[in-house]
C-alpha cells in the first residue's frame, strides 16, 4: 500500500486565477526546524510563485511560520526554498514556460509518508471573462442542487 498523504497547505486561489494544464510532484529543500512548523501545519502559499533559474526550480513566497521552541536554529519565514525534481522534468518544464503564457503555481503542500512535497502546477493564466464564466457555472450548479433538494421535499 502506498505511503499516507497528509495535505498541509492548498491554494484554493491557483485554480481561480489558472488553467492547470499539467501537475508535478517536487521534494522541497527544508531546514529542521521549517519541517516541524510544516508538521503543526503552520504553512502557507497563497502568495508564493515558482521560476526556473539556471537548471533549478525555486519557490518564492512561500511562507513557513518560526517553530516556537526553534530560538537560533530558526531561517527567515519567507525565504527562497529550492524544489527538488529531476533535470529531465526540469528542461521539459523550461522549455514550456517559454511557450506565452505558462507559467508554474504551487498547488499545495503535504506530507507523504515523512517527506514534504509540493504539488506543482504548469498554468495559463485566465481572462477576466474565464473567471467571470467560472463563476456564472458555479451559480448554475448551485441553482440545479437547490430545486434539486426543493423537489426532493
Amino acid at each position: 500500500m502506498g505511503e499516507s498523504i497528509k495535505l498541509v497547505a492548498n491554494n484554493k486561489k491557483a485554480y481561480h486565477d489558472y488553467f492547470i494544464d499539467e501537475k508535478y510532484e517536487a521534494g522541497i529543500e527544508l531546514f529542521g526546524t521549517e519541517v516541524k512548523s510544516i508538521r503543526m501545519g503552520k504553512c502557507s502559499i497563497k502568495e508564493s510563485f515558482i521560476r526556473v533559474e539556471n537548471g533549478q526550480v525555486y519557490i518564492y513566497g512561500m511562507h513557513i511560520s518560526p517553530y516556537e521552541k526553534g530560538n537560533i536554529f530558526n531561517k527567515d519565514p519567507l525565504r527562497v526554498r529550492r524544489l527538488l525534481m529531476h533535470k529531465k522534468e526540469i528542461i521539459k518544464l523550461d522549455s514550456k514556460m517559454a511557450e506565452k503564457g505558462m507559467t508554474l503555481v504551487p498547488l499545495q503542500v503535504y506530507f507523504k509518508g515523512s517527506l514534504v512535497k509540493v504539488e506543482v502546477g504548469l498554468a495559463r493564466g485566465k481572462k477576466l471573462y474565464d473567471k467571470r464564466q467560472d463563476i456564472a457555472k458555479k451559480d448554475q450548479r448551485r441553482e440545479v442542487e437547490r430545486d434539486y433538494k426543493m423537489s426532493l421535499r
